[in-house]
């Protein structure tokens, strides 16, 4: 009856830790299986790193140029260094233009509004003078009556 009663429950999974049909062993077997592939998936980054070291002595290669590789590297790097310069006075050459534009916007502006202003000073006296003979006329007649009496 003992066999038995293994037999059903381990049939029986417990909830959340195994599916129907799996035993405890199995789920050991799976994990140490897991940790087997983790140790190969080790074995074989060591293999990428024994490349790093080959590319690595490649690259003691590279250190030691052949003169005509240098001269080639160099004038790549001029060629690319005037391209570059080029670029900058083009970029400069358009910055400048478009500064001289604000200028003669903001100098036609600035002609404007001081054309503006002139009107409007010259109109202000030209009210000012209203006022002061409208209310020197005003006083004028009172102030001449006033004084007779």
């Amino acid at each position: 009856m003992d066999s038995d009663d293994e037999e059903i429950v381990g049939r029986v999974p417990e909830f959340g830790l195994a599916l129907p049909g799996t035993s405890t062993s199995g789920r050991g077997s799976v994990r140490v299986a897991g940790d087997a592939a983790a140790t190969a998936a080790g074995t074989s980054s060591s293999s990428p790193a024994a490349q790093a070291g080959v590319a690595g002595s490649s690259s003691g290669r590279r250190r030691g140029r052949s003169p005509a590789d240098k001269e080639h590297r160099r004038l790549k790097r001029l060629l690319r260094n005037r391209v570059s310069a080029q670029q900058a006075r083009e970029r400069k050459k358009a910055y400048m233009s478009e500064l001289e534009a604000r200028v003669k916007d903001l100098e036609r502006s600035n002609s404007e509004l001081e054309e503006r202003l002139s009107t409007l000073q010259n109109e202000n006296q030209m009210l000012r003078q209203v006022l002061k003979n409208t209310t020197a006329n005003r006083r004028g007649p009172d102030s001449c009556a006033g004084g007779d009496s």
